[in-house]
């Protein structure tokens, strides 16, 4: 199990706490928690014995090809897919015109279930509606938690990201961080804005947000070197996936910086640099089971009306510090692509 934020005031101990009670609520529901393109999945074989109709669903993300992030989610929505006798179908697009457009796809070929992201949420307010007035379910995961209700999404599955970034806060000001740069992948990305957002209300000294080409992982690196080059005084370089976090290590050998790095989200790369202390912490959101449990929940829906929340709060899968002292309890998982 991975170990809750550590607070230092009795408000953080109680968001803590709450954040940890919801994450341990998800594990048990999940019973066991953990490219872009059009390419269908068909993950429901030998199902059969759930004694349910087949179902065909779509999961649409915006996540980039060959990101490692979104293979887990893809694993977690398929494993539910075949427990559940669902045919699912993964495509993806960062740009969000695009991403609408694979919504209206799906609209058009009549699935049962709709799975998205809300990563940049006016956008795919249309095409959402679009599939809301055909009668089709549509959940969300990963983005979009402040957008998911009013777009008329069912439920929501997926980390509060303005929580987990002043988790986070909290946690350099534990560690007596004094300037935190917080390199934003993706501009206008409404979750990865939140993170740094959070990190800024709770950590007590500076936080300056960076903007790089997150397709690019060179030019990171080169971007994140030259900026701490260019001032001594930054001694933590927030990252908000595992990659760049990566990117982060190089960028602070280049510079000759003696800044630290902590990152949101897990790899098995990320692993590996907790072990040798290349990277002090992941924020884990548990990917694996954001996938699983969108599936699974338009499965629950479309054969027994079943929906979590009440239709109001989101289920929480992270965050969750990994750490040096229980990188071990999650290795194994990391290692097989369900965390």
């Amino acid at each position: 199990m991975n170990t809750p934020p550590a607070s230092s005031g009795s408000a953080r101990s109680a968001r803590a706490t709450a954040v940890a009670a919801g994450v341990a609520a998800v594990c048990l529901l999940a019973a066991g928690c953990s490219g872009s393109g059009s390419d269908a999945a068909d993950s429901g074989k030998g199902s059969a014995a759930v004694g349910t109709a087949r179902l065909k669903v779509a999961l649409i993300t915006h996540g980039a090809k060959g990101d490692a992030f979104w293979e887990r989610v893809q694993k977690g929505a398929q494993a539910a897919a075949a427990k559940d006798n669902v045919e699912l179908t993964y495509a993806s697009d960062p740009d969000a015109a695009s991403q609408a457009g694979l919504v209206r796809d799906a609209v058009k070929d009549k699935v049962d279930g709709i799975a998205v992201t809300l990563a940049k949420p006016d956008a795919m307010k249309s095409a959402v509606s679009q599939a809301t007035k055909a009668g089709i379910p549509v959940v969300g995961l990963n983005s979009g938690i402040d957008a998911w209700r009013s777009a008329g999404l069912l439920e929501f599955f997926g980390q509060d990201e303005s929580t987990a970034g002043r988790a986070l806060g909290d946690k350099l000001d534990a560690l007596k961080v004094k300037h935190a740069l917080c390199v934003i992948h993706e501009q206008g990305n409404v979750a990865l804005e939140a993170r740094c957002a959070g990190v800024k209300k709770t950590f007590a000294g500076e936080t300056e947000n960076l903007y790089v080409n997150g397709t690019d992982l060179d030019t990171v690196t080169a971007v994140v070197a030259a900026r701490l080059s260019q001032d001594s005084s930054i001694d933590e370089v927030v990252t908000l996936g595992a990659q760049f976090a990566l990117s982060a290590v190089k960028a602070v050998d280049q510079s000759g910086s003696k800044a630290k790095i902590a990152t949101f989200d897990l790899n098995n790369d990320i692993v590996g640099a907790i072990k040798n202390g290349d990277v002090q912490f992941a924020v884990d959101q548990q990917p694996y089971l954001q996938g699983y449990l969108a599936v699974d929940s338009l499965w629950l829906y479309k054969t027994n009306g079943n929906f979590s929340g009440g239709g109001a709060a989101p289920v929480l899968t992270g965050p969750a510090f990994v750490t040096k002292q229980n990188i071990a309890d999650v290795a194994a998982f990391a290692a097989a692509g369900t965390r």
